[in-house]
C-alpha cells in the first residue's frame, strides 16, 4: 500500500531523532503568524488558498526542480496566497525541513509580510512534532491513516499547540472525519487523494463536505486535485473554508503566474477546467 511505504519512508527520521535526544534544538525562538486567522482573512478569490512549494510526488515524478523554495514562497506573497503549504518529505516529494527556515529568512530579508507555514509531511511520533516546533511553521499536518487513534491525535495536537503551533487533521472518509473531532481537531483538511492508491476524487471530498458539514468554529479545507478558478468556486460553494493547491501551480515553473490565474478565473484570460 502506497501509505505504508510513506510510513516506512520516516522510520530512519523518527530513529535519528531518538538519537539526538537532549541534543535536539530549542522551539522556534520568534511568533507563528497564525495558520487559521490568515485563512479567516478576505480574500480576493472564492477561497483564501494555501499554496504548496512541491518539487515532485510519487504519483507524477519530478513536478518542478527549477525553483528553490525562495523563489516560489516570494512569487506565491506576491500574487494573493492566503498561507503556504512546504512539503517537507525528502524520499518521494524531494523536500526537506530546512526549506521552512529558508522561506522564513527570505520574507524577513526582504520585509515581506510573513505567511503562515503549514510543514505538509506524514508526521505520527511526539519527536517529529518537536523537531517541527524547531522551525517556524505556523502549522501541521496530521494524517488520520497515520495516526488512527483520537487519543494520540488529541496529544500531538496539544503538544503542537503548547509550543505556539496549530495542527491540520486530514481526513478521507467520514469516519475519519468523526476520529478528528473526537479527537478535538478545530482545522479539518479533506484530501481529495486516496493515500492508500493515490487516485484523486475531487467529486467525491465535495460530495463528503455536504454529507458532513462543519461544525460552529471549525476550519475545513480542500485539498488535491484542484486546477483552476472554477474549482476553487466549486470548494466555496459545497462549504469549504479554504483550498490548498500544489501541482497545479508548480507545474510549469511560474507558480505565482498560476496562482494568480486561479484566483481571478475568466478576468484573467483563463476558461473553464
Amino acid at each position: 500500500m502506497e501509505l505504508e511505504r510513506f510510513y516506512r519512508a520516516k522510520q530512519a527520521e523518527i530513529a535519528a531523532l531518538e538519537r539526538r535526544g537532549g541534543e535536539a534544538p530549542g522551539p522556534w525562538p520568534l511568533p507563528r503568524p497564525s495558520f487559521a486567522e490568515a485563512l479567516r482573512r478576505p480574500c480576493a478569490g472564492p477561497l483564501p488558498v494555501i499554496a504548496e512549494f512541491k518539487r515532485a510526488s510519487p504519483s507524477r515524478g519530478l513536478i518542478c526542480g527549477s525553483l528553490d523554495p525562495e523563489e516560489a514562497a516570494r512569487q506565491y506573497a506576491a500574487n494573493g496566497a492566503s498561507a503556504l503549504s512546504v512539503l517537507t518529505e525528502e524520499t518521494w516529494f524531494q523536500g526537506h525541513v530546512s526549506h521552512l527556515a529558508r522561506i522564513a529568512a527570505m520574507m524577513e530579508a526582504e520585509r515581506i509580510p510573513p505567511l503562515p507555514m503549514l510543514r505538509k509531511d506524514f508526521l505520527f511520533h511526539p519527536l517529529q512534532v518537536e523537531a517541527t516546533l524547531a522551525t517556524p511553521a505556523s502549522a501541521m499536518l496530521l494524517i488520520v491513516r497515520l495516526a488512527p487513534d483520537a487519543r494520540l491525535l488529541r496529544d500531538l495536537r496539544e503538544q503542537a499547540e503548547r509550543g505556539g503551533m496549530q495542527a491540520v487533521v486530514e481526513v478521507f472518509s467520514p469516519g475519519e472525519a468523526e476520529l478528528a473531532r473526537e479527537s478535538g481537531a478545530r482545522i479539518i483538511q479533506v484530501n481529495a487523494r486516496d493515500l492508500e492508491t493515490l487516485r484523486v476524487d475531487v467529486a467525491a471530498s465535495l460530495r463528503f463536505i455536504e454529507a458532513f458539514p462543519p461544525q460552529d468554529g471549525e476550519l475545513w479545507i480542500a485539498a488535491s486535485g484542484m486546477a483552476c478558478h472554477a474549482d476553487l468556486v466549486a470548494a466555496a460553494d459545497a462549504g469549504y473554508h479554504a483550498a490548498l493547491v500544489g501541482s497545479a501551480l508548480m507545474e510549469g515553473g511560474r507558480p505565482g503566474a498560476a496562482l494568480r490565474r486561479m484566483i481571478r478565473g475568466r478576468d484573467d484570460g483563463e476558461g473553464p477546467c
